[in-house]
């Protein structure tokens, strides 16, 4: 192992969800791509739609950093390799500072921050608080006198006067600057939706909203300051033997291409999972199932999660695209789909008193929900084959649905191939719908956390290839 020099970084966390983190991350990011900076962004925990955020905010793709999806060394791999040539990284912590699976914080934004040696700016929601704020920030401070708490920036500030309290207070007690205090605004700056932001691939006009973050960052926030703070990272990042080389060992695949549903039904997809197919030997192709009419030739599919629902009138209209796409998925295309392409495998969608027709590929109907089904860190062990995880293996991943599985007809079209060790799958217990060389499920997962995938989805599109030349009458 040898030391990376440490790059200028800051970790923005807070005392609970909900308190701006988002809204300075944002805003400062895109306030230092106007002033020309390069900026890393990486979401913390397996948020997508944060992470699409950032990723618009900074004009380059913004990579996830979770413990439990990938492990420590693959996490401080990544953040090292994709902050090389940054001025600066913007880290955006989730939840509460310290808030992970159990009593000890485990995968916690905390514990990121010291993984990563990165300077932590708490961003806290001041709203009917004053000097209490000094001592909340005092109990952060001190419950981990590890983590390097470098400043505070206040939000929902009611006016001048209660910022000079809650400025004096803080760094009377706490001894911790405040960088910043972002008024109480009229309105919210972001679109936000039941899952929290509203998706960028859904909402008119991002460029806007992240262009008044970023003035609403340039008002009220001391860039100049945090970019000093930034400077002064508290330790050397251990940069692992091989960190520059292939993070995904495949075999070598000839003429394999690979169709990727990305349009706003489906856009939840880690940038590491597309790498890992191409470096794995795929050639990926983006399809739009909303629009595109027909497919190119295909020998696999991955179809990420999303709201299907929202754009389910569109997709159901989309006849020709879905007829080729069942005709190939009987006639064996390997299909990967993950918790929003499970729904648009199955038969129906069910949202707000109506049904809107899918693939049918599964006779199950999904129906959504008003509170979530399944919300958290997941972990799946397969009892039987599946036709890209074998029988005894686990995955880890996430899941955050909405939508409830409802079995259509006495006799099921496939069966599960796993048991749910964490999580809720379809019904608590049981995840991994399989039907030919198709597997739905509702757990996502991440390629650094899960190598064996890529090679195996590339691996399937061989054999379906191979099938395909042997019978030349299946389109």
């Amino acid at each position: 192992m040898n030391t990376n020099t440490p790059c200028p970084k800051l970790a923005f966390a807070a005392l609970r969800g909900g308190s701006g983190k988002t809204i300075v991350s944002l805003g400062l990011t895109r306030a230092l791509l106007n002033r020309g900076k390069n900026v890393a962004v990486f979401k913390k925990g397996p948020d997508y739609i944060d992470a699409a955020w950032l990723s618009r905010a900074a004009d380059r793709p913004c990579y996830n950093l979770d413990t439990f999806l990938m492990g420590q060394n693959d996490v401080i791999r990544s953040f090292v390799r994709r902050s090389g040539n940054a001025d600066i990284s913007v880290i955006e912590g989730n939840r509460g500072l310290y808030d992970g699976m159990d009593t000890k914080g485990t995968f916690s934004t905390a514990e990121l921050a010291l993984m990563l040696g990165a300077p932590v700016v708490l961003v806290v929601d001041c709203t009917k608080v004053t000097r209490t704020m000094a001592a909340m920030i005092c109990g952060c401070r001190d419950l981990d006198p590890r983590v390097n708490i470098a400043g505070v920036i206040l939000n929902r500030v009611a006016g001048n006067r209660h910022r000079k309290i809650l400025k004096s207070s803080i760094e009377e007690y706490s001894r911790i600057p405040v960088l910043g205090a972002i008024p109480r605004l009229k309105k919210d700056p972001l679109p936000m939706r039941h899952l929290g932001l509203t998706p960028t691939d859904e909402y008119s006009g991002p460029d806007e909203a992240l262009n008044l973050l970023a003035q609403i960052v340039e008002d009220h926030i001391d860039i100049d300051k945090l970019m000093d703070t930034a400077g002064q990272s508290i330790a050397e990042i251990p940069e692992f033997e091989h960190a520059q080389g292939t993070e995904y060992a495949g075999r070598h695949a000839k003429n394999i291409t690979l169709g990727v549903l990305r349009d706003a039904s489906f856009q939840f997809y880690y940038p590491e999972n597309i790498e890992a197919l191409e470096q794995a030997g795929a050639r990926v192709v983006f399809l739009n199932a909303v629009n595109d009419c027909r497919l190119p030739e295909l020998h696999a599919m991955y179809i990420g999660g999303g709201f299907p629902e929202t754009q389910a009138h569109l997709l159901s209209s989309n006849k020709d695209f879905m007829a080729g796409l069942r005709k190939l998925i009987e006639a064996g295309l390997p299909v990967y789909a993950e918790c929003g392409g499970l729904m648009y495998l199955g038969r129906n969608i069910l949202w707000k008193g109506n049904s809107f027709r899918m693939l049918d590929v599964i006779n199950w109907d999904f129906v959504l929900n008003k509170k979530p089904v399944g919300h958290g860190y997941s972990i799946l062990k397969f009892h039987r084959d599946s036709p890209f995880f074998k029988q005894g293996d686990r995955i880890q991943g996430h899941e955050f649905h909405y939508s409830q599985p409802v079995p259509t007809g006495d006799r099921q079209k496939g069966h599960f191939c796993c048991k749910v060790s964490r999580g809720h799958g379809f019904d608590g217990t049981t995840d991994g719908f399989c039907y030919k060389n198709v597997l739905g499920l509702y757990t996502h997962i991440h390629a650094l956390g899960n190598r064996k995938w890529a090679r195996s989805m590339v691996d399937a599109a061989t054999r379906f290839k191979n099938m395909i030349f042997e019978q030349p009458d299946i389109p």
